[in-house]
């Protein structure tokens, strides 16, 4: 299997060690299904040429995890085609570089330069259509030969092997997980055996643009065997990944545009998600205004989307963001830029781990407790534990929490009545909700209305739920009043 990414940029080596790799070196190292070289024919300063070679052993093919049957035994192109293998090969050979890591040179990883991708061969039972169509709307522009089934004998005609270049703007982590992803599409064969390790590898290296990509489901389809768990799964954590975009874009949105920049346009289905992503923390933070509230807790805070617009609230002097994630915590820093925050406004926040199924004096005496797509995730029988922590024991006036709509998931054609995410324990119907909400207000001494969020469809209501549960006054000891 021969392989080459050839950029053009000013200062081209370096980008070579943002690969890793030294340019004046060679790289071998054996990997499971052979031996791998790495290995740079060209170097100039306005160009740089990475050629990759894996040596394959057809015997590991045969005794491998998922091995070869019938006559694929003894005649098969694998050990010569792009494919599952070559995933394999370029994620050993750049593995730091594909997680967006380096030890030189790091101002460069979101440089976007010119790359032209040489893929010798490549198998494709699809055609030609569906390597256009998964590699253009990244921002390829894409060249393709087919190749006879063999030149000596022409009459045999031509075979499901294609010469292939791509050549666009990338970065050195994105163009490499366009090819570790996109080869076993293609391909269609994986080498070894599916199962659930393949989502989180799809999520881990595709999540950041296969989102988007409007061949998403025919890519998640393909790289899963079609393994329709598997695919559900994959594709419910990819439409979260798509709202978590969403929200990115709105707050790059918020932000002052340059002088004589562009308005960006998103799509129509970007636009709705968009759209409902803003009207859930929007109508949390009028929750908090209206209450008059001068303290709110974020209480699965993630990266810190609900606190950075709680931050901008002059009125709110104690803003508390809560995570089980270490994670997320360690985004939300980041994202709110902690290190450089204003001593005032870093004297309002404190972002804290913890869990909402332990009793946590840290969560006490706040006007306005938010859980925004957060119940969820936790596991059915230990909602109790999270209700008395929350309603019993930390009590603030006001509780707000959003939750999905599971009936208005068949309006997403890859979630049908699956959940939304591969991480949500449960998701109710608009009478489950409410009829847990009620029990609430019936247990503990709140009073509570429910709302829908986002377009209402008149047969399934609304894609999300806000309930709003309102501490009676005479439990309000020593809670500011309004």
């Amino acid at each position: 299997m021969f392989v080459t990414l050839t950029c053009h940029a000013p200062n081209a080596p370096e980008l070579g060690h943002l690969l890793g790799k030294h340019p004046g070196s060679v790289f071998e190292r054996a990997f499971s299904a052979g031996t791998i070289w790495v290995f740079y024919p060209e170097v100039a300063e306005d160009h740089l040429t990475i050629s990759l070679v894996a040596e394959v052993d057809p015997v590991g093919l045969v005794r491998g995890p998922a091995s070869l049957s019938s006559i694929d035994q003894y005649v098969n192109d694998r050990p010569y085609v792009a494919s599952s293998l070559t995933s394999v090969a370029l994620k050993v050979a750049f593995s730091s570089a594909m997680s967006g890591k380096t030890k030189q040179h790091e101002e460069r990883l979101a440089e976007k330069v010119r790359w032209v991708v040489a893929l010798p061969a490549i198998a494709c039972d699809a055609g030609e259509s569906l390597i256009k169509h998964i590699f253009e709307p990244l921002g390829y522009t894409v060249t393709i030969t087919r190749l006879p089934l063999d030149p000596h004998f022409p009459s045999w005609g031509q075979a499901d092997l294609y010469s292939v270049r791509l050549e666009g703007e990338q970065t050195v982590q994105d163009v490499l997980s366009h090819l570790y992803v996109l080869l076993p599409v293609l391909d269609n064969s994986k080498h070894y055996s599916v199962g659930d390790d393949e989502i989180e590898k799809l999520i881990d290296h595709g999540g950041a643009w296969l989102s988007s990509h409007p061949a998403r489901e025919q890519i998640t389809r393909r790289y899963l065997r079609f393994k329709r768990a598997f695919v559900d799964s994959a594709l419910a954590q990819l439409v979260e990944e798509e709202q978590k975009e969403a929200a990115e874009e709105q707050a790059e949105d918020e932000k002052e545009p340059e002088k004589g920049a562009e308005k960006k346009t998103t799509s129509p289905l970007l636009e709705a998600v968009k759209g409902l992503h803003e009207q859930r923390l929007n109508a949390v933070m009028a929750a908090v205004r209206e209450v008059g509230a001068r303290s709110l807790a974020d209480l699965g805070c993630g990266e810190g989307k609900l606190v950075s617009m709680a931050l901008k609230e002059s009125s709110l002097e104690r803003i508390l963001g809560m995570d089980v994630s270490s994670d997320a915590l360690k985004l939300a820093h980041r994202r709110l830029h902690l290190d450089s925050m204003p001593a005032a406004q870093k004297a309002r926040l404190q972002l804290v781990q913890g869990s909402l199924l332990y009793r946590d004096q840290r969560l006490e005496g706040f006007d306005v407790a938010a859980l925004v797509e957060v119940i969820e995730h936790l596991d059915p029988p230990r909602l109790s534990a999270m209700e008395r922590v929350i309603f019993e024991h930390a009590r603030p006036r006001r509780v707000v929490i959003t939750t999905p709509n599971r009936e208005y998931n068949v309006r997403w054609e890859s979630l049908g009545q699956k959940l939304r995410h591969s991480d949500h324990r449960f998701e109710w119907t608009r009478a489950e909700c409410q009829a847990w909400a009620e029990r609430i207000a019936s247990a503990y001494p709140y009073r509570v209305r429910w709302q829908g969020l986002g377009a209402e469809d008149p047969e399934l209501g609304t894609p999300s739920q806000l309930l709003i549960f309102d501490l009676f006054p005479s439990h309000q000891n020593g809670l500011p009043k309004r």
